[in-house]
């Protein structure tokens, strides 16, 4: 199996990565919960190879009958059943195997979804998109063919292959030792070409993965790429991703194409070794007949089944190696929640406290690239404090290092006098409103996006939400209200209201901490202003943390907190800090207000 990594802000080297690969055995889990109905399947697949070897014994004996001017009605009759009965089992049996091939792939999805929303935030950095919802999708989806094409019937038609082999034995020995010559010469061809197979639909898979995640880039960004006049180019760069894929698929074509002749050859040759070398012993007097003809109807039912585990055989090595695929995600481990624990608020301690807090991320060379370095502060409960400073300067990652989406390297942090790391990730997250400085909006309605906050909120409660943050005018210009729909990533709304849309959602929630980071960035100033009463009403009973470019919206917080270059250059009230902190008091210069 692939091997990875842990933590790359824990390891530099989590990068290095042996290539996804997946075994057979690698199957079995996915199969399990439909072991019951597999069961049955490969009952009636026996039964039904069981009633195709009788035909042709039936027919043998149905041609004697008739060189012996015997009754052959009842021959003929119990011909017709077995046909019959043989087609109804395996017709039941392929409803059976392409319904469970369908469930496989619905658990499948769920379990990468299930996987793939938990795991830790640095993944996410690290990947593209349109590559994971690939897995979900295209990867997915080759698991159906281990069934409808793949093991299942295989086992059945090895089944039938076999018997054939014993019941030909019986018949004619030395017509089945030249068969079977000719038939595992293409059994060894067929194996090798299957083997290529798996690692050529393996790379197709990644083609098509970071075709889909340059396609999902290109549409994240269609007004910018159409203001910019680039869609040739990036049309060209999605074509080459494309062209890639069709390489590599025709890389599959060219090896599937090989096994087909393969088997033709082998079919067509044994054929004629039978009717050759039956015909002679026919004429010596070594076998009958219905002997041969019985031989060559077993001969049919043989090289069938053969030449379908061929195509079974190169199904499952395909779907191996979209397999791999998804085990590599299924493979790494989820963010860990921890059992929920209770919240204890200690006497005298502040809601939020750095001490010494160190913080470092991999660079593209491998080598550790600090981010903060020696913060500390305190941010008293019921404070409103900001924090400032140039671009780059960390004050998103201490956001995400309260949220614990990473652990900081050196240093401890601590939430109302209790480590950060004590707390279960749900329990510390229940006291934590958030907003992202992109303030994203999800696909759907209104209401879908207020309710991510708190899931059992009234109506009642979102109109409210709503009008604190001065978004009642969305409501009233469609006709659907809560239920009007802002398109993708929010697209129907303005950025503004984007923005207080998130708000918005945070403090449905009524978290006794907010963090708000770059809140008011999309406002101009009469919804600036309407924004900031927002605020200030909300955080009348919460402690309040703002990240803010514009200082003219911090300056009256309680406290301020200066970064510069990963590190705490100042804190104090806005006047103090423009005396003290050659920083601030430049930045104010810039923004006039000093």
């Amino acid at each position: 199996m692939s091997e990875y990594y842990s933590d790359p802000t824990q390891n530099p080297k989590s990068r290095e990565y042996k290539g996804p690969r997946a075994q057979l055995k690698d199957l079995f889990p996915y199969l399990k919960p439909y072991k019951k109905v597999l069961t049955l399947a490969i009952v009636l697949s026996v039964l039904g190879s069981i009633l195709a070897l009788g035909q042709p014994l039936l027919i043998g004996q149905l041609i004697s009958a008739v060189e012996q001017n015997r009754e052959i009605q009842t021959l003929a009759i119990a011909i017709i059943v077995l046909i019959i009965s043989s087609a109804i089992l395996n017709a039941f049996q392929f409803y059976l195997l392409y319904k469970t091939g369908e469930g496989v792939v619905l658990s499948t999805r769920k379990a990468l979804v299930a996987r793939m929303l938990r795991l830790p935030i640095w993944q996410y950095d690290r990947r593209r998109t349109g590559d994971l919802v690939s897995r979900v999708g295209s990867d997915s989806t080759l698991l159906k063919a281990v069934l409808t094409q793949g093991l299942v019937d295989a086992l059945g038609g090895l089944l039938q292959f076999f018997g054939a082999i014993i019941v030909m034995a019986f018949i004619d020995p030395l017509l089945l030792v030249s068969t079977l010559s000719v038939v595992f010469i293409a059994v060894g061809a067929i194996a090798f070409t299957g083997r290529k197979i798996r690692s050529a639909t393996t790379k197709a898979q990644q083609k098509v993965g970071q075709m889909s995640a340059s396609v999902e880039r290109a549409l994240s960004a269609i007004r910018t790429i159409r203001a910019s006049r680039a869609e040739q180019r990036e049309s060209e760069e999605i074509y080459k991703d494309a062209e890639a894929a069709y390489d590599q698929g025709l890389s599959i074509a060219r090896l599937s194409a090989a096994v087909a002749p393969i088997a033709q050859v082998a079919f067509n040759t044994a054929f004629i070794v039978v009717l050759g070398l039956g015909g002679l012993r026919v004429a010596t007097g070594a076998t009958t007949i219905a002997s041969l003809v019985t031989f060559v109807i077993l001969l049919f039912f043989m090289i069938g089944p053969l030449i379908s585990a061929f195509g079974a055989y190169t199904s499952v090595m395909g779907a191996l190696g979209a397999l791999a695929r998804i085990q590599e995600i299924m493979v790494l481990e989820e963010e860990e929640t921890g059992e929920q624990t209770e919240h204890r608020v200690a006497v005298n301690t502040a809601a939020i406290e750095f001490r010494d807090v160190d913080f470092h991320y991999p660079a593209e060379d491998g080598e550790l690239k600090p981010i903060l370095q020696q913060v500390s502060f305190k941010i008293e409960r019921g404070q409103r404090v900001a924090l400032v400073g140039p671009s780059g300067a960390g004050k998103s990652t201490i956001f995400s290092l309260i949220e614990r989406f990473y652990e900081p390297s050196a240093g401890e942090i601590l939430l109302d006098g209790q480590s950060v790391t004590e707390f279960s990730r749900q329990t510390l997250r229940a006291q934590l409103g958030y907003v992202e400085q992109d303030a994203p909006v999800l696909a759907g309605s209104i209401r879908d996006n207020l309710l991510l906050g708190r899931s059992d909120a009234s109506d009642e409660e979102l109109v409210e939400v709503l009008r604190q943050v001065n978004l009642t005018e969305v409501l009233n210009r469609d006709a659907a209200g809560l239920n009007a729909e802002v398109g993708e990533s929010g697209i129907m709304l303005s950025g503004g209201e984007r923005q207080r849309l998130a708000i918005a959602r945070a403090l449905l929630a009524k978290p006794p901490i907010l963090l708000l980071d770059e809140s008011t960035s999309a406002l101009d100033g009469p919804n600036e202003q309407r924004m900031r009463e927002a605020i200030d009403a909300v955080a009348q009973d919460r402690t309040l943390v703002v990240i803010a470019h514009r200082l003219s919206t911090v300056v009256d917080s309680d406290q301020i907190i200066v970064l510069e270059h990963g590190k705490v250059v100042g804190i104090g009230s806005h006047s103090e800090l423009v005396k003290t902190t050659p920083l601030y008091a430049e930045l104010a210069k810039h923004q006039l207000l000093v």
